[in-house]
């Protein structure tokens, strides 16, 4: 098999032949694969009925120039005489290679359930972490029982309704709690920075198609699924665990962890208003990163916590034609929403840069304690919407906290969520960003006008951070304006905080990814080993592969 990376199509020859809302959603139809698979076979000076089979495995733009905007891809190919192929071509872009199909757990048969005089496995959350544990270990007949806070979707989605049409809040199931995790109610970004060796990124994005995400995941380079499609994955998924005797109770959540000689004995948990005690050898802690009274318990508990570094600030709204014309210039209507990434060093070292850049996105109120404001970024899979918006956020670590306590991270959040509330009086907290300089309340609205999700109000953003933070911000938005026109425009609405970028802590796990208590495995986003839907649903594959191996097949 033949691996290329680097097969470039000029977008004026797909606009030609391609159809044009294909083009506009990213999706490769018939004519662009063979535009691709002629061009590959031109590379390598052969004929096009040589290749015997085809494969577009990933699709970016490259849009440095453009008047000449082109996609490149990269593909893969059999055919005969390979290897003189690749020397004809001469780059060091295309090469032979075996193909291997990667496995990523080794699963059960259905019947051969081991252990089955053992607890079955506790999974608490069911983010993505946890919902791609479950999955794991329920395909490897282990019948996992998943506990969840939150409720399930549909619930869920109303008392989310609820909150934003009428600012009140359920603290145990919003936007941060409930079925899917935080990222169900975000823009479904899968793209990741964790390097794949073990193939659980392919079979992440697999998976998410297995259960009704588009296609087009498998091969574009920042895939997404956006929140309005995710909601049907994750239903999805959650009746394939149950179909394989797995057990998912929600509104049910972790009070307490109990060991004895360092090893984990039993769980209680808490659900209608009782408590009760379950024995459990193995535990799954899947929380996310917002479950703030669970760190503490946990700590309580004994389970070793370490501070660590995470970032905070604002989100930013501008109009999405802006960014789509300074990113694709005349071509802007044609292609799918612009998304951005940015980055900057303040002349004191403070690190700003952007974070879950929504195209055609919604800033939502995403609180989930009382009299404490956060908001977060969300898009819909056709990302059509009027703006763009971004976290732009200042790296933040214990340092900065004022405490040596192993939660003041946690503390620090909150200070800032508890100023947001009251600079918006319990609404959003919007100013226009030409006011957010002159540190002043905004009166009046430009020509941006804010795309969001909950009610909002003028505020004083500037005045939830401290000066240094603040001063940050406000240095890394104006230098950005160097790398995309407009973008440090007065009329720019800047709205906080964004305070949940991130776990303030991390639980510590050895190299069996148990914490301290045997039979606890911190997973995912909220223990500090994740960032994002992908690295979450990865994290939890890699420790149900763990338990698997642990307690045998």
């Amino acid at each position: 098999m033949i691996h290329m990376s680097q097969v470039k199509i000029p977008l004026e020859q797909i606009l030609k032949e391609a159809p044009a809302e294909l083009v506009k959603k990213g999706q490769i139809g018939k004519e662009e694969e063979m535009l691709v698979k002629k061009k590959t076979a031109k590379l390598l000076k052969m004929p096009l009925s040589e290749i015997e089979s085809f494969q577009i495995r990933k699709k970016s733009i490259d849009a440095r120039k453009k008047e000449q905007i082109q996609y490149i891809y990269r593909v893969s190919l059999t055919c005969s005489k390979e290897e003189k192929r690749v020397r004809q071509y001469g780059k060091n872009d295309a090469r032979c290679v075996k193909e291997e199909k990667k496995q990523t757990v080794c699963f059960a048969r259905p019947d051969s359930r081991k252990n089955l005089d053992r607890p079955r496995p506790v999974i608490a959350g069911f983010g993505p972490a946890g919902m791609f544990a479950a999955l794991m270990l329920a395909r490897a007949g282990y019948e996992p029982v998943v506990v969840e806070r939150g409720m399930e979707l549909q619930a869920r989605q109303k008392a989310v309704d609820t909150f934003w049409q009428t600012g009140v809040l359920n603290p145990e199931s919003n936007v941060q709690f409930g079925e899917g995790g935080a990222g169900t109610f975000s823009d479904g970004k899968l793209n990741t920075m964790v390097k794949d060796a073990s193939g659980r990124n392919q079979y992440v994005l697999e998976t998410f198609v297995e259960f009704g995400a588009p296609g087009e995941i498998l091969y574009l380079q920042k895939p997404h699924i956006g929140t309005d499609c995710l909601k049907d994955v994750v239903k999805a998924i959650r009746e394939e665990i149950i179909s394989l005797g797995g057990t998912i109770l929600f509104e049910t959540r972790l009070e307490n962890v109990i060991a004895e000689n360092g090893r984990l004995t039993e769980v209680v948990l808490k659900q209608a208003g009782k408590t009760k005690k379950v024995p459990c050898d193995t535990l799954i802690l899947a929380t996310g990163h917002s479950a703030r009274d669970t760190f503490g318990q946990l700590k309580n508990a004994g389970l070793v916590l370490q501070p660590k570094p995470f970032a905070v600030g604002v989100r930013i709204e501008h109009p999405q034609e802006m960014i789509g014309q300074n990113q694709y210039g005349a071509y802007y209507r044609n292609l799918p929403a612009a998304d951005y990434k940015l980055t900057y060093q303040t002349e004191k070292k403070r690190g700003v840069y952007s974070f879950c850049m929504c195209p055609g996105g919604y800033v939502v109120n995403a609180s989930s304690e009382e009299n404490r404001l956060a908001v977060n970024g969300m898009s819909y899979y056709k990302r059509d919407g009027k703006n763009a918006n971004s976290a732009i956020v200042v790296t933040v670590s214990p340092e900065d906290f004022g405490s040596q306590d192993v939660l003041a991270g946690l503390e620090f959040q909150r200070k800032l969520e508890q100023e947001a509330y009251r600079q918006g009086q319990g609404k959003i907290p919007v100013q226009l960003f030409g006011d957010y300089l002159e540190n002043r309340v905004s009166t009046s609205l430009g020509d941006v006008m804010p795309a969001m999700k909950g009610n909002y109000t003028f505020g004083n953003v500037r005045k939830i951070f401290p000066k240094e933070i603040g001063d940050s911000l406000a240095e890394g938005i104006q230098a950005f304006e160097h790398k995309i026109k407009g973008y440090a425009r007065k009329d720019a609405i800047v709205s906080g905080v964004e305070s949940r970028t991130s776990s303030p802590i991390r639980i510590v796990r050895d190299e069996s990814l148990q914490a301290n208590i045997h039979g606890i495995y911190p997973c995912g986003e909220g223990a500090g080993y994740a960032g994002g839907i992908t690295s979450a649903a990865m994290d939890g594959i890699r420790v149900a592969e763990q338990i698997i191996k642990n307690r045998g097949i």
